[in-house]
């Protein structure tokens, strides 16, 4: 018995070298897949599962891409998470985080071959990222104070987080829906008020913004069709009891006449119970679940709209828009909180008929109606979309804005590399190294545009050699370019947070030396 053996039969281990080299490889192969997507010439890619229905996702969203992977290597697992977690917190720079986090560890690959310990490079990565966010901060425009400006601002970030993604041949159209939606929410980042409702047909330039709430419903038959000045019970309740639903009983009649007897009973009481909703003083009752045909006459005859099965999504944000809450008992109307709106009115979009709440209680709720023309085009406009709303709604709050287009990364990289040649020692290997990496990000951005990415980064630290310098890559025209002239922003706490999120991915990564890999429990014969 060897006495190497302390792990069980399946169970390996990967020391040292080997264990790094796994990990550094896995990064760089997830890094490898959505580079490719970054930038606005970047490319799309198919997602298709395997399981039922064989469905398909045409995207161009790294979070999007990285989730639908399945993935066997650690280190690319990290990556996955950074990509998943840079999508909840800022919504955009998903591709840019993964990229970023990758061509670290390919430089950091490199010094750790020519013998530098991994937590040197940390070190120096620690002190060239925190150099790379102080450059970034003083260079930040903030433009709060001036309305004007700040839409202006507002509608460069939505162009320029567009022109990467599906929408970017409409992306004015796009990024006014956009700022439109968010300068509504008032300085609130929930973007739950925003409703996106997806209807195929027409094409993505029919899209548009509706003030208030569209609820994805017809109007039942012999309804009001449009009622002023509306009050609104959202309710949660069974409207079906006018058949017994005790599972189990028995009941036994000795003629026909009892059965009517019971049946009458029950439509008594479903009838006190429509009785107590209409005593609300509504005259429109939404609610969740079946509204079946008795008690929908009742309504009818009352003149309340009645709104049946309307999807969950659906009544809670009704709720909270119209500033009512979801009720399910009906016993004490003054506890209950009616929702308010100046109108309902049914509208048509393409085929379908549609439920319009207008003038609700809560100003900044609106609805974007998408067109498109397959289900795959509108899924992907929905993401593009989340993510210039995420970013805008982030940027209302903390306003300070960059220019884009790779300059960010020229500046920081720029003040790293003189922070490097300052610093003694072997830190100052990684920070050259960082800075390095920083420039993968406009180098990838060329590449994927086809240009020659060589020529153009060079050509960009010339230009930054000289200061207050606003130059970047312009894609369109294939050449560098005044970023300020050609209105490319980006938010600031989208590159803070990439630069951070992708530097601390990267030194988990390196301090890996030693990868376990643990055998799965074995299921016992049943037999």
């Amino acid at each position: 018995m060897a006495i190497d053996r302390i792990f069980k039969d399946e169970a390996s281990e990967e020391k040292g070298e080997r264990a790094r080299m796994a990990s550094f490889v896995g990064a760089m192969a997830i890094a490898d897949l959505v580079k490719t997507t970054l930038g606005p010439k970047g490319m799309d890619k198919i997602l298709q599962s395997t399981g039922r229905g064989h469905e398909v996702t045409v995207t161009n969203d790294g979070a999007t891409i990285l989730k639908s992977l399945h993935i066997d290597n650690p280190a690319a697992k990290v990556l996955v998470d950074i990509s998943k977690v840079q999508d909840d917190e800022v919504g955009d720079g998903t591709t840019s985080v993964v990229v970023l986090a990758g061509e670290l560890l390919r430089e950091a690959e490199k010094l750790v071959a020519s013998k530098i310990h991994p937590m040197t490079i940390i070190a120096g990565f620690r002190m060239a990222a925190e150099c790379a966010r102080n450059a970034l901060v003083e260079k930040v425009v903030d433009n709060k104070e001036d309305a004007e400006k700040f839409r202006s601002d507002l509608m460069n970030i939505a162009r320029t987080t567009l022109s990467s993604k599906i929408l970017s041949q409409d992306k004015e159209h796009f990024a006014k829906l956009a700022v439109d939606a968010v300068m509504r929410l008032k300085g609130s980042t929930n973007l739950e008020s925003v409703q996106i409702i997806k209807k195929p047909g027409g094409s993505l330039i029919d899209s548009f913004l509706d003030e208030g709430f569209i609820l994805d419903k017809k109007i039942g038959i012999g309804q009001p069709k449009r009622i002023e000045n509306a009050k609104i019970l959202v309710a949660n309740t069974a409207m079906d009891t006018d058949k017994v639903k005790i599972y189990g009983a028995r009941v036994r009649v000795d003629s026909m006449a009892k059965v009517a007897e019971i049946e009458g009973a029950e439509k008594e009481k479903m009838k006190e119970k429509v009785n107590k909703i209409i005593g609300h003083g509504i005259n429109c009752f939404v609610n969740r679940q079946l509204i079946y045909n008795f008690p929908e006459e009742l309504f009818a005859d009352a003149g309340i709209l009645a709104i049946e099965h309307a999807d969950f999504d659906g009544i809670e944000r009704l709720a909270l828009v119209t500033g009512g809450e979801i009720a399910s008992t009906f016993d004490n109307p003054e506890s209950v909180k009616l929702g308010h709106c100046d109108l309902i009115e049914e509208i048509m979009i393409g085929e379908d008929k549609l439920i319009k709440f207008s003038g609700v209680a809560m100003g900044q709720a609106c609805t974007i109606v998408l067109r498109g023309a397959s289900h795959h085009v509108l899924d992907e406009a929905e993401r593009s979309l989340h993510d210039a709303l995420c970013v805008l709604s982030q940027t209302v709050n903390d306003s300070r804005v960059l220019l884009g287009g790779g300059w960010p990364e020229m500046v920081m990289a720029k003040e790293v590399d003189a922070l490097a040649r300052k610093t003694p020692g072997k830190k100052s290997l990684a920070m050259e190294a960082f800075s390095r990496a920083l420039l993968a990000i406009p180098t990838t951005i060329a590449d994927n545009a086809g240009l020659d990415s060589a020529e153009l980064i060079s050509q960009l630290r010339a230009e930054h050699q000289n200061e207050g310098c606003t130059t970047g890559i312009d894609v369109i025209s294939g050449s560098v370019g005044d970023m300020a002239e050609r209105g490319i922003c980006e938010a600031f706490k989208v590159k803070q947070a990439v630069l951070l999120s992708a530097t601390e991915a990267a030194e988990m990564i390196l301090r890996v030396d030693e990868i376990i890999t643990c055998a799965p429990r074995r299921r016992e014969d049943r037999m």
